[in-house]
């Protein structure tokens, strides 16, 4: 893995995904992604239902999130074919102590070990590049799936169910130090 950091944008690289900052072009994806089933059932339903919608979505999280805390939700891109497959990055919520690790990718993408790969690639840099301690974690107490990626990324269960502003149901917490 390395990060290309001569001038903004930056990209990560993997072997297999080019990871780096969203941008209000990529709005058709994020409509795509956030009105997948598996998104609305796992992490949340945010009413994103056109174009128009999406460019605000990006506009009020990753892009400020950048501008604000330095990070936040990167795009991941097939390396093969550059198709965009889902999002990884740190989330700096107000009702948290700690950034939050988050993912999303599209369901065609689930299995492939994806996840855990952008997931490496996001903590290294952060930890290395935004000099990030602790990173904590989130999931519906019923996503077995993501479970297993956050214990494949070296996450602890906290065992604590958390209630969360923006979601109808508690969440289970992870913690992951450096």
């Amino acid at each position: 893995m390395s990060t290309q950091q001569a001038s903004l944008p930056w990209t990560i690289e993997t072997d297999r995904l080019s990871i780096s900052e969203f941008n209000l072009e990529d709005a058709t994806f994020i409509l795509e992604l956030l009105n997948e089933p598996d998104f609305i059932q796992n992490i949340a339903d945010r009413g994103v239902r056109d174009v128009e919608a999406a460019e605000a979505y990006l506009r009020d999280g990753p892009l400020k999130s950048y501008a604000t805390h330095g990070f936040g939700l990167y795009k991941v891109v097939l390396k093969p074919g550059g198709e965009t497959i889902g999002m990884c990055g740190l989330i700096r919520r107000d009702s948290l102590d700690f950034p939050d690790l988050g993912y999303a990718f599209l369901a065609r993408h689930h299995r492939c070990g994806y996840a855990t790969e952008a997931g490496i690639a996001v903590l290294d840099d952060a930890r290395r590049r935004g000099g990030v301690g602790r990173v904590v974690a989130i999931t519906s107490l019923d996503n077995a799936g993501s479970m297993r990626v956050l214990e494949n990324l070296g996450f602890c269960d906290d065992g604590v169910v958390i209630e969360l502003p923006d979601y109808d149901t508690p969440s289970r917490y992870f913690i992951n130090d450096p």
